[in-house]
């Protein structure tokens, strides 16, 4: 696929040396991205990613430290986008926690323009994924909690009315029926009400 061919994306570079992000953001034009902001820091980092909207961000730097790990989290848990960390130090250590912190890529050895598309095509990628997995993984701890809920309405039921659990299966599906709700909305109604009485 071209440049031309994908839609340009939205780049926001973080970076304290001015001459390098300037090489950086021209390796970027040259390559079909639009950088719409460079920023020295990391503060406020969810403020302004809000504001520019960047499609992917690139952070250029000799080191993380806590404050940028801390910073890119806290952007994963709020607002999460593909990040692609270049760093000229990779120990194992500080790698793991730029991907624990959300980090799409850590790219060692700085940048360097032939570099610079494959890795942000992999950085998206990996980012898609994540949020993929991700995804799976609330639907199934909500149908977890789904089933606790539905089990604990049923005890209660079960011991309020002196019941077998069939019958206090019933007793919630024909409520839920009744009140045109699904089985966990009438099963929350059920614990809220009942756990009152115990």
């Amino acid at each position: 696929m071209t440049t031309t061919e994908r839609p340009t994306e939205r780049v926001l570079v973080i970076d304290n040396n001015s001459a390098r992000s300037a090489i950086l953001k021209q390796a970027l034009n040259d390559q079909g991205y639009d950088v719409a902001c460079r920023l020295e820091n990391t503060e406020g980092l969810i403020n302004r990613v809000e504001q520019i909207k960047p499609d992917i961000i690139i952070i250029e730097l000799d080191s993380p430290d806590r404050d940028v790990l801390e910073h890119m989290a806290t952007l994963n848990s709020h607002i999460p986008k593909p990040v692609v960390m270049f760093a000229e130090e990779g120990d194992t250590e500080t790698i793991e926690q730029a991907i624990k912190a959300g980090v799409s890529a850590y790219v060692v050895d700085g940048m360097s323009a032939d570099r610079i598309q494959p890795i942000m095509s992999a950085a998206a990628a990996r980012f898609r994924e994540i949020q993929a997995l991700r995804g799976e993984l609330d639907d199934v701890r909500g149908e977890l909690q789904d089933r606790k809920q539905l089990d604990q309405a049923k005890r209660l039921i079960m011991k309020h009315q002196n019941c077998g659990e069939d019958q206090a299966y019933s007793a919630m599906r024909k409520m839920a029926m009744d009140k045109g709700q699904s089985m966990t909305a009438v099963a929350k109604n059920i614990i809220s009400v009942l756990e009152m009485l115990d």
